[in-house]
């Protein structure tokens, strides 16, 4: 079993940063077939929205609304998948999940509240 823990969420006003870091782990100490890890954000009252993500291999994805500011960046040896996000907007505003996705399942972190005041 992997467990996601999640760290750096807070208040920032409109234009600052934010560092948020997802460190997986497992019982058995290793994870096998990493697919990739990333970010999801969920507002009030919409849906869980792919933020970011880094397949294994180096490719990323970003959704159209963070390009340009967020970047997302991964410790290999440290399972340890970060988001660096500038230039913040109250519309980023959501709790942000960390996601880690093998060729057999999907692990969700539970969650870190991101909120940005205008």
């Amino acid at each position: 079993q992997v467990q996601l823990g999640e760290s750096g969420g807070g208040m920032v006003q409109a234009g600052g940063s934010l560092r948020l870091s997802c460190a997986a782990s497992a019982a058995s100490g290793t994870i096998f077939g990493i697919n990739a890890m990333g970010w999801y954000r969920q507002a009030p009252g919409k849906q869980r929205e792919l933020v970011a993500m880094l397949i294994t291999g180096g490719r990323t994805n970003y959704r159209d609304s963070v390009k340009g500011r967020f970047t997302i960046s991964r410790d290999n040896a440290k399972n340890t998948v970060y988001l660096q996000m500038n230039s913040l907007k109250p519309e980023d505003t959501a709790v942000y999940y960390c996601n880690l996705a093998t060729f057999g399942s999907t692990y969700w972190g539970q969650g870190t509240q991101v909120t940005v005041s205008s």
